[in-house]
């Protein structure tokens, strides 16, 4: 009896231990760096910010240039900048009278926005939708990848075509790119080399004006595909970019 009753009080003492190892994760350190995850995420919890982040992505900017882009009032764009700012995700500096903003970390926060896409993309009928119903009926045709696009340059096979502003291309862009915006493409085909794929990029997956160009291209006879990502994944990434500078 004495060895059951033993046995019987050990076991509650591990319960005992086990629960306070448990609330000691609830509550202690882990539970501590959790809520800060958390606050990473409401900071991303908007789509205006995580539009923000991806023309950040481009490269340091202003306020209200990014106001421009976005669609989005400069007041507006300055509050959802200071979220951002909060949780770690941007840092700013001062130009004179100009504040400019940038990425605290390029890779990690378009690695945070290609995460969002995987799991929305897998698991989400309404963006799987909109893919199929927007992006896929314009270019049914795979992407070409980074690293098979840097080959393809270095030997002189394609040409590549910008087609965000002429701003954003001065800013940076890829080595060796022709910047044509969609609306321009019409009038200044003979840019183009003839005999080469056209390989066109912009802001990032989803951006639409890459679409639109593939799609005019195609119409005209040109073999065009578009770059997988866009300016900010293939800059996080380490490849070869330029400047206007």
């Amino acid at each position: 009896m004495k060895a059951l009753l033993d046995c019987h009080q050990y076991s509650i003492i591990l319960l005992i231990k086990a629960t306070v190892s448990v609330n000691e994760i609830d509550h202690g350190p882990g539970m501590a760096i959790f809520e800060q995850f958390a606050a990473v995420a409401r900071a991303l919890a908007h789509p205006y910010r995580l539009v923000l982040v991806q023309l950040l992505g481009q490269g340091e900017t202003s306020v209200e240039v990014l106001a421009e882009r976005s669609g989005i009032t400069i007041g507006n764009t300055s509050q959802h900048l200071q979220r951002l700012r909060r949780a770690g995700l941007i840092t700013a500096r001062k130009q004179s009278q100009r504040v400019l903003y940038r990425l605290t970390d390029d890779a990690a926060a378009l690695g945070l926005l290609a995460a969002l896409r995987r799991v929305a993309e897998g698991n989400l009928a309404e963006v799987r939708q909109l893919i199929q119903s927007y992006f896929r009926e314009r270019d049914a045709l795979e992407p070409v990848l980074p690293r098979e696009l840097l080959r393809r340059m270095r030997r002189k096979q394609v040409t590549v075509l910008d087609v965000r502003s002429a701003e954003e291309f001065a800013a940076g862009h890829l080595r060796g790119a022709v910047n044509i915006p969609p609306g321009e493409l019409r009038r200044r085909l003979k840019e183009l080399l003839p005999g080469r794929q056209i390989v066109a990029y912009c802001r990032g997956p989803y951006c639409v004006l890459s679409y639109e160009a593939v799609a005019g291209l195609r119409k005209l006879g040109y073999d065009a595909r578009r770059l997988e990502g866009g300016f900010p994944e293939w800059k996080a990434s380490g490849m070869p970019v330029e400047s206007a500078d």
